[in-house]
């Protein structure tokens, strides 16, 4: 089977693309997350949780979380093996099981050469077959104008606008609602 990128997308991980891969976490991914993750620009267009200064303790404690999960939903964007970056899911519960939330990150250096639409484009469509999802949707925040392009380009529709939605180093921010459905069938 084939996604718009010519690529074949697997029920199983790691997933191969033109940069590299998508994989789940390894113990050994500790030092990249730290030289990636720890980055104050990265940091302010993710959710609080997500800590800055980014350290060993963090990226250690983060790993435990995503080796307790079941389904993994946590996966990491590898460059020559490398970790530079994350992309998974928290898929909804009760009337919103087939629903998931989308979340991804890149390393600073790695900007600018469509990895991100690229990761987005196959682990969506693996996140689809895999859990059975027919939604997955992500919220950027509106002033993160690189997301909302590489949401689009990956096949995901603006569907509004989420006024006053989000708080973010004490600034009232609006995030942009952004989906993919795909209907059993």
């Amino acid at each position: 089977m084939e996604d718009a990128g010519g690529y074949g997308v697997s029920l199983t991980m790691p997933l191969a693309t033109s940069f590299g891969e998508i994989r789940e976490y390894a113990e050994t991914d500790v030092a990249a997350l730290v030289k990636y993750a720890n980055n104050r620009n990265i940091r302010l267009n993710l959710r609080d949780a997500f800590p800055h200064p980014y350290t060993e303790a963090h990226a250690r404690e983060f790993l435990a979380i995503v080796h307790r999960q079941n389904p993994t939903t946590f996966f990491t964007l590898a460059v020559d093996g490398e970790a530079v970056g994350g992309i998974g899911l928290v898929i909804g519960e009760d009337v919103h099981r087939l629903t998931a939330e989308l979340g991804y990150w890149l390393g600073e250096p790695f900007w600018g050469q469509g990895i991100t639409t690229e990761a987005v484009r196959l682990f969506t469509k693996f996140a689809f077959e895999r859990f059975g999802l027919v939604r997955i949707f992500a919220a950027p925040y509106a002033g993160n104008l690189a997301s909302g392009r590489v949401l689009e380009k990956a096949g995901f529709a603006l569907e509004g606008r989420l006024r006053a939605s989000a708080i973010k180093d004490n600034r009232i921010l609006d995030q942009f609602l952004f989906a993919r459905v795909q209907l059993p069938g």
